[in-house]
């Protein structure tokens, strides 16, 4: 049996307000043509399908053409929800979605029975573990202990006793933060409820074990590992080369596992310097088609930066501005303003936040603003 293993979709996430349905649907569609050109039995997506618990119209829309797409290549698919997908949502008409290759296992209730798949050497039994909020799915599961390792500590235990009178080999989807993965800036904390980390030998027994929620694709053990998301959401998932991994099961379980690179729509990069330089430099024509993070050192911050920069870089996303040489060293609120008069402490801001001090035009508006509220405090 072979199994294609995907995470974190994030269908109709965007990018720095940018919107990435099109690229979405463009590299998630591709999926379809690894499952034809591999023959792949089974797509798994191990959470985090949707960017939000209520996906709009057009995010459902671009999901559901990328499942039939894959479904008609002739893989089966199993989802289960992550922590941003809403799972009562995910699994409606999950019975019926079944009777068509789509299983949903969306109920903390049902997460010790399997999808089972048969092939030459026989059955093959895919667990899918819905994301366990510890304090909702501590009382679910009748667990005293707190945080992500109790609960799926239980879940586990359920799925293993199963697995223990079933027999065969086995699949785990679980979306989790297991102790030893790398995180990025695009992942949401799942902390809260307790400490967030999961120890791998939760897992042991298990022929393969299909992680969500960490966005770079990651080996902790052999049968142990992260798919990572199909786009990078941030500019720190830059250098992680998206893919995906394709796992073999043969008479005795894992057989191996293998790497797939997905297509980039657009790529990422950061330049920094001051912006007049960036504006010009034909050195930077390379990157003008990419998504760009751009940090100014200019001395003085500039007007309308990132329009500017969208000039020549139209996909220009994010500015920051730090200074050449640093800026001077922070003081407290009360050693910045004492003895200082309002007309000082507004200019000591505006000097602090732009690193030029206000011109006479500037003075004349906020010495009236400064006037009125006086007269106003004063009436």
């Amino acid at each position: 049996m072979r199994l294609l293993h995907t995470s974190d979709w994030h269908v109709g996430r965007t990018f720095h307000g940018r919107d990435l349905l099109v690229e979405q649907e463009s590299v998630l569609g591709g999926l379809a043509d690894l499952v034809s050109d591999e023959r792949v039995d089974v797509v798994v997506v191990a959470g985090d399908l949707f960017d939000r618990a209520v996906p709009n119209a057009e995010a459902v829309a671009v999901c559901t053409r990328v499942l039939e797409r894959i479904r008609g290549a002739g893989a089966r698919v199993v989802i289960t929800p992550g922590n941003h997908d809403s799972a009562a949502r995910l699994g409606l008409f999950g019975g019926f979605a079944a009777a068509g290759g789509l299983f949903l296992r969306t109920r903390i209730a049902s997460l010790h029975e399997p999808v089972v798949f048969e092939d030459a050497h026989g059955p093959v039994a895919v667990y899918g573990i819905p994301f366990l909020e510890p304090e909702t799915a501590r009382h679910a599961l009748g667990v005293e202990g707190k945080g992500h390792a109790a609960v799926l500590t239980e879940a586990m235990r359920r799925i293993s006793a199963d697995l223990a009178v079933r027999g065969g080999r086995s699949v785990v989807l679980a979306h989790a933060f297991v102790t030893g993965g790398e995180p990025s800036e695009s992942e949401r904390t799942i902390a809260v409820g307790g400490v967030q980390d999961v120890p791998g030998a939760v897992f042991d027994g298990i022929d393969y074990v299909a992680l969500g929620h960490l966005h770079g694709q990651q080996t902790l053990a052999g049968h142990l590992r992260y798919s990572g998301s199909p786009l990078a959401y941030s500019f720190s998932e830059a250098r992680h080369g998206k893919s995906v991994w394709l796992a073999e099961l043969d008479a005795s379980g894992l057989a191996g596992v293998e790497r797939r690179l997905l297509p980039v729509p657009r790529k990422l990069a950061t330049l920094s310097g001051l912006l007049d330089d960036l504006l010009l430099d034909p050195d930077h024509t390379p990157v003008e088609d990419h998504f760009l993070s751009v940090v100014l050192t200019d001395r003085v911050r500039p007007l309308d930066a990132l329009r500017r920069l969208q000039v020549r870089f139209p996909h220009a996303v994010h500015v920051e501005w730090r200074p050449e040489g640093g800026r001077t060293g922070e003081l407290r609120f009360a050693e910045r303003v004492r003895g200082r008069s309002d007309e000082e402490i507004a200019c000591c801001f505006l000097e602090d936040v732009r690193g030029d001090v206000p011109a006479e035009r500037e003075l004349a508006l906020l010495r009236e603003a400064i006037s009125a509220a006086a007269r106003e405090e004063a009436s």
